[in-house]
């Protein structure tokens, strides 16, 4: 379970800048819970594109194709703003807004060609996803963004829970601590300290947690016998924005209600 810890006088943008990441207990209206787990159940056994598959990731655990048994298992309901009303009204929530402004600035800003989606780790063909940056793959003008993590259920290490390292969104790691996959090598000496520092993020239903896209996290496949569902959405603040003619410029991006 997470030790962190907000002293007195700490504001959650000092907890936020010490630690890389911040959870909220009970934060988001039960009704937006509950619709989007109807949308997600729907779209799941519908298969409504678009969609990522385990098999298209190639992570320990998946399918080796998405003709292979269990290759049609979704890992990933993209573009979740296009999927219903509930992710719009979600993502403009006041209080949600209000704290981001804290985090990021005003105004506050939602790319949707990074996560804008629902994470689904299904049990049996779940797949491990290593230690990583999500900004190992965008190109915005710098690495300033925060990820917003909605649990729709409980969220345990049993079902693969996220794993993150305190503090990494403020070290420089060198690509020779990497593998081909830009994940940390599990195997470099320079790691080893970093993983003693590894907490376990445990949520229940309801609860948010909102962490630096710069920080390393990772997580195993589900091994219980349920579907965890998360809905994910990145913010960034008015100092920054996507490259021009990147894939993270490749959609429009959503500027938040000031509330």
């Amino acid at each position: 379970m997470s030790t962190t810890t907000q002293t007195p006088t700490e504001s959650l943008a000092t907890q936020f800048e010490r630690d890389g990441f911040l959870v909220l207990k009970n934060f988001v209206p039960g009704s937006f819970v509950d619709r989007m787990r109807e949308v997600t159940r729907r779209d799941v056994e519908t298969l409504r594109e678009p969609i990522e598959f385990e098999a298209d990731v190639k992570y320990p655990g998946s399918p080796d194709s998405l003709e292979a048994p269990g290759g049609q298992t979704v890992r990933r309901l993209r573009q979740a703003l296009s999927r219903d009303p509930v992710f719009q009204d979600w993502v403009c929530y006041p209080p949600f807004v209000e704290l981001l402004i804290q985090l990021v600035g005003s105004p506050v800003t939602c790319p949707l060609a990074h996560h804008n989606c629902v994470m689904t780790k299904q049990p049996q063909f779940s797949s491990d996803t290593g230690w990583h940056r999500d900004t190992r793959f965008w190109n915005f003008q710098n690495g300033e963004l925060v990820n917003a993590w909605l649990a729709l259920g409980q969220e345990r290490l049993e079902n693969g829970c996220l794993k993150v390292i305190p503090g990494s969104h403020r070290m420089m790691i060198g690509a020779d601590r990497l593998n081909e996959k830009r994940f940390l090598a599990a195997d470099h000496p320079e790691n080893q300290s970093l993983f003693e520092t590894v907490q376990t993020v445990e949520l229940e239903k309801r609860d948010l947690l909102l962490f630096h896209a710069l920080m390393f996290h990772a997580a195993t496949r589900n091994y219980s016998t349920e579907t965890k569902c998360s809905v994910v959405f990145t913010f960034h603040g008015p100092e920054n924005s996507p490259v021009p003619g990147s894939k993270s410029a490749s959609f429009p991006e959503l500027i938040l209600p000031t509330p």
